[in-house]
Parts: C-alpha cells; structure tokens; sequence
C-alpha cells in the first residue's frame, strides 16, 4: 500500500500518518518527492485499511501497489531519486554522469595513489578498488581488507574523489561502511538477503550489482531487501550476464538501463569492464552505456594491468580512461546529460 501525502502536508501530518502505520504493526517508508511525500507501507500480509488511513489529515490518497517491489517501484516515488555527498557536489542519479574509476583491488599505497592521481585528473568524481575480493579460486589474490580501506581513506583526503568499495559479508561491512562513502555489494551477493539486509540498515549509499543470471524483478527485489530496513539510497548496477557467449567475459545487458528506468526511481549504472572482460571492449561498451541512458560508468583503471593481481585483462590504461572521458563529454548532451569532469569539495568531510 502506498498513501499519497497533499503537496501542502505539514512535517507533522507526515509524522502523524507514519505513527499511525507503525501503530497498526506495518513499517512506515516516508519517500519525499518534488512534489509531495509517499508513505510506503510493509509488512502487511494482506489488505489495509484504506479507510482509516483516508482520513487522516493531510493525506490525498491511499492505492495499492500491485508490484512485489514496492519501495524501489516508480509508483512509490515518480521523480529519480539522486544520491548526494555532503561536502562535495558529487551527485549519482541526476542529468550529470557518474563516472567511477580505479583498480579492480587496491594492491598497495603506491598503486593506488599512481592511479587515483590519473583518473581524478581525467574527471572521475569517485574512486573504486577492492579491500576485500570474493575470488573464484581460495588461492587467488583475497585483497588487504583494513589496509586497503585505509588507503582509499587517504586517498579521498589527497583528491578529494568519493570512494566506493565492496563488502562481501557482515563484518567487512561494517568496515566499509566506516570506512568509504559507498558500500558496493557484488553480484555474487545480490541474493545475500542477510546481507542485504545488514546493508539497508546502515545509513551510507548502496551499490547493488546485478547477479549472473538474475532477472529483472529479482534486481529490483534484491534492492527492495535494502530498502525494506530503511536506507533509500540504493544504486543499481549492470555488469554482465551468463549467457552462451564465449567472445565476451559476460554479456553486458545494456536493455536493462531503460527497463529499470521505466520501472524504478532508482539510478542505475554500468561497468563494461566486468560485462565485457576484454580491455578492447571497455571503451565501446562505455559509449553505448552513456547513449542507453545510463546514470554513469564503473571502469576499472591500472596503470600497469599487466602486473594486477585481479581482473588485469579488463582494466584500461589511464591514457584509455582520459580519451574515454573526452568522448563521454560528447555524447552525454545527445542524451540530455552533461559530464561534470572532477569533483568540488565544498567542505571538510571525514
């Protein structure tokens, strides 16, 4: 059920219809719009009242929301919801293009600052390298967890660029979440429903990257899992599917970007490095990111991505990054957005 807020609500009305919700034995998801506020309710097993609810003061109206994904859906919420950082005028949701770069892991200090220095003079507003790898084989390089978060801490203190990260289980989120400014669940995780749980109920953005071969509903109610224990700022990403292909590391389903974008409020992005594997497929599939309507990019950078310990065939070199960025620039206003090349901080932030 979803009740609808009159735009002229008072603070007060709103609180007011969220206790009563709460008193009924549902949670209560107040979404504020441009417009006015929708009151998302869960946990209700079947029909609620509508009655009751009608008339409360200050509420327009009470419907029902026929999709399983309830909060993430567009009937909850028509505007896009846009993810903001406090201190900087980084945004991910809105007309300007996200661009996320760096290394699949963070393999020491001097790597990571070599390649954070690169991609934040290229424009980038966020750095991405992980601290904790879920790899396929045990003998694989895992990552250097607290270490590896430390790093990014300083770099984000040096260039000032947003930093996100992957946290593959409970405790690592919690780190993370200390740590970093995004916490990313991999695809691997997308059906960790405790996990995601444990993600909604910390209050930092949420990176949730599409599963192997999940579908559609199953994306979005991967997100609805987040969203169910209070945190809105869910950031849907594609990066590639299974499918019979064997030219490709996955197949990157860039039809996804306006089928989530028809259905939910949420932002989505892509990162062609993990849908496509191939170094010489990351630029292309970049450009048609950009030009299906995606919010932004994940790329993965190394400046020497020979020698990484992780993902090495797939990671540009900076100079690739900088001429990618360039021509971001250009098709970004063919689709209404515009790419806003680095970050302003406008405060101190931690």
């Amino acid at each position: 059920m979803l009740v609808v807020m009159k735009a002229q609500a008072s603070p007060e009305q709103i609180q007011a219809v969220c206790e009563h919700i709460e008193q009924l034995g549902f949670r209560a998801h107040p979404l504020p719009g441009a417009q006015r506020t929708a009151i998302g309710i869960t946990g209700n097993k079947g029909e609620v009242d509508r009655g009751n609810l009608e008339a409360l003061s200050g509420v327009a109206e009470v419907i029902r929301v026929s999709k399983p994904y309830k909060l993430a859906s567009r009937d909850v919420k028509e505007e896009d919801t846009v993810i903001r950082f406090p201190g900087t005028d980084a945004t991910i949701g809105d007309q300007s293009l996200a661009v996320i770069a760096g290394p699949c892991s963070i393999e020491s200090r001097e790597q990571a600052f070599a390649i954070a220095e690169q991609v934040a003079a290229a424009g980038a507003q966020f750095f991405r390298g992980g601290a904790y790898k879920p790899r396929t084989s045990p003998y694989a390089f895992q990552g250097l967890g607290l270490e590896a978060l430390r790093i990014m801490a300083e770099v984000r203190d040096r260039f000032g660029l947003r930093i996100v990260t992957e946290a593959i289980d409970s405790p690592s989120l919690d780190l993370v979440a200390e740590w970093a400014d995004v916490i990313q669940i991999g695809a691997r995780n997308m059906q960790n429903f405790s996990l995601l749980k444990h993600a909604g109920k910390v209050r930092k953005p949420v990176l949730l990257k599409r599963g192997l071969s999940a579908t559609l509903d199953e994306f979005l109610m991967a997100a609805e899992y987040v969203m169910s224990e209070g945190n809105y700022e869910v950031i849907l990403c594609e990066r590639g599917v299974r499918t019979f292909a064997d030219h490709t590391r996955n197949t990157l389903d860039l039809s996804i970007v306006p089928a989530v974008q028809r259905l939910s409020h949420l932002p989505i992005l892509v990162d062609p490095s993990h849908g496509t594997g191939k170094r010489d497929s990351v630029l292309p599939m970049a450009r048609a990111a950009v030009a299906s309507g995606a919010d932004g990019v994940l790329i993965e950078v190394h400046n020497q991505p020979e020698k990484a310990l992780s993902d090495g065939p797939q990671s540009i070199y900076p100079d690739q990054f900088a001429r990618m960025m360039d021509e971001l620039e250009q098709i970004a206003p063919v689709v209404g957005r515009k790419l806003e090349r680095g970050i302003h901080v406008t405060a101190a932030t931690s």
